[in-house]
């Protein structure tokens, strides 16, 4: 202590006994393991004193700005979707001719099962589409028709997991907030990752964690898959205003809070909990200034309205999430995730597949050709990357008149942001059952994802518990072939 300044001056608050422990009796070990490990410079380095939301320049030119995911929980049929497979119309309801590899319903299996969906070839393109989604057809030559997927997962759990966060076996950060590790976002008053009546189920909200991430990087849900619209449009966000104060008292109040939380946590060693916690206030306040306008979808035209479907209850649900989802990404949020769920999964009919999924198919049809018109319209769909698929696919043989999941080669699409429109990337073997040509794993989707953003994804790295993380784990090829 210098002698010609006062105690007060340099004692600015009491020190705990535990704080005066830590700092004294206990510092003689942390000394002795900074001799042991002084090469390592990384691990006792200074925490960067940035803003986790500022925006960050990507590692190359992008072909993208930000990402709208379409979630088809449950797994759509590929092979009654964007596959056609004309062996299963020739060997309908014959033994199969090949081994099954692991399934989820092992004991109810039948013979091979043609689709009955009539298939038909669109736009200028020629891609085959079948009668599910003829409004989708009628955009075909915007999209990339991706038919040789492949997960790891056979139950829902695992395969959702694998999708949104890279691997089933540990909770890590979903996709969307590894876009925003290494992006950030461009507008501050709205969240940059965003999910839109999230399931909560088969994993919940690890689907859109942030994990290890800074909290600021977790995804924001609007509702629940198992709420009406009109009960989140009611009261989007009444929970972020405070009835009885102002703007400025609100601000007031803040600020003194945010200086009491980082006293606290300068004892804590820079706790990510607490940190997490001052940006979700943070954030909270903000949103009060955009957060209304932006959820206001009867702003729109009429005519908008209606190209989205919000003008008929069967289509009204998904065609909102759509149609936020765009009003989104035009006001610079990163990553926006539109779920097709309910109270069960839309998708998983391993009976009356031939009912339930044309039900289904009528729920999301045309607002998904609604969003592609769109964007492209407003010259976004350039700089927007829409993906669409399930968790898996579905098997080309019978589980009593429906399929069982299949995560061995199946279907996805995208559009926009950089990809080849109206191409069809990868192929599965005869009967939709394996992907034999251009295979691409969940980690392959991922890198090339992430370079569409312009993010290499062996570089977006995140040093926690000793080691370097990434999206892609260990593995991951970008497609080129499909990028424009």
């Amino acid at each position: 202590m210098q002698a010609d300044k006062p105690v007060s001056s340099v004692l600015r608050r009491p020190v705990s006994r535990r704080a005066l422990l830590r700092r004294s009796a206990l510092g003689f070990g942390a000394l002795g393991l900074m001799g042991v490990m002084a090469e390592d410079n990384n691990l006792f380095a200074a925490p960067a004193v940035t803003n986790p939301l500022d925006a960050r320049e990507p590692h190359f030119a992008p072909k993208a700005k930000s990402v709208i995911f379409l979630f088809m929980h449950g797994g759509v049929s590929h092979i009654d979707s964007f596959a056609p497979k004309p062996r299963l119309d020739a060997d309908h309801g014959k033994p199969l001719p090949f081994k099954k590899s692991l399934q989820f319903a092992d004991r109810h299996v039948g013979g091979l099962m043609k689709s009955p969906f009539p298939f038909k070839r669109c736009g200028q393109s020629g891609i085959p589409v079948s009668s599910l989604f003829p409004h989708v057809g009628g955009v075909v030559d915007e999209l990339c028709v991706i038919r040789s997927m492949v997960g790891d997962g056979v139950d829902h759990g695992a395969a959702m997991l694998q999708l949104h966060t890279g691997t089933f076996s540990f909770t890590r950060p979903s996709m969307g907030s590894w876009v925003m590790q290494g992006l950030g976002t461009e507008n501050r008053n709205l969240p940059g990752f965003i999910t839109i009546k999230p399931t909560l189920w088969h994993g919940g909200e690890k689907n859109w964690s942030s994990s290890f991430l800074p909290g600021a990087y977790q995804g924001t849900p609007i509702g629940n898959s198992f709420m009406d619209v009109k009960d989140i449009e009611a009261e989007p966000i009444a929970y972020l205003a405070h009835e009885r104060l102002t703007s400025e008292q609100q601000r007031y109040e803040l600020d003194m809070l945010r200086k009491v939380n980082h006293l606290h946590q300068q004892e804590r060693r820079e706790d990510p909990h607490l940190e997490a916690r001052i940006q979700a206030l943070e954030l909270a306040f903000r949103m009060q200034a955009e957060a209304p306008e932006a959820l206001d979808v009867e702003r729109e035209s009429e005519a908008v309205r209606k190209l989205y479907g919000l003008d008929h209850p069967l289509t009204r649900d998904f065609g909102w999430q759509c149609l936020l989802a765009r009003r989104f990404v035009e006001r610079g949020v990163r990553f926006v995730q539109c779920t097709h769920s309910g109270m069960e999964e839309k998708w998983d009919h391993h009976s009356e597949l031939a009912k339930l999924h044309y039900a289904s198919a009528r729920e999301i049809d045309k607002p998904m050709a609604g969003l592609i018109r769109d964007l492209k319209s407003r010259g976004l769909l350039e700089e927007t990357l829409v993906v669409w698929g399930g968790e898996f696919g579905r098997t080309p043989f019978a589980e009593a008149d429906g399929r069982d999941h299949n995560p061995y080669g199946y279907s996805i699409w995208m559009a926009g942001g950089g990809v080849k429109p109206g191409f069809i990337y990868g192929a599965t073997d005869d009967f939709g059952y394996h992907a034999v040509e251009d295979r691409m794993h969940i980690h392959d989707l991922h890198a090339t994802i992430l370079h569409l953003l312009g993010l290499d994804h062996t570089r977006l790295t995140y040093h926690y518990g000793g080691r370097d993380f990434r999206l892609t784990d260990v593995a991951g090829n970008v497609a080129h072939k499909l990028i424009a």
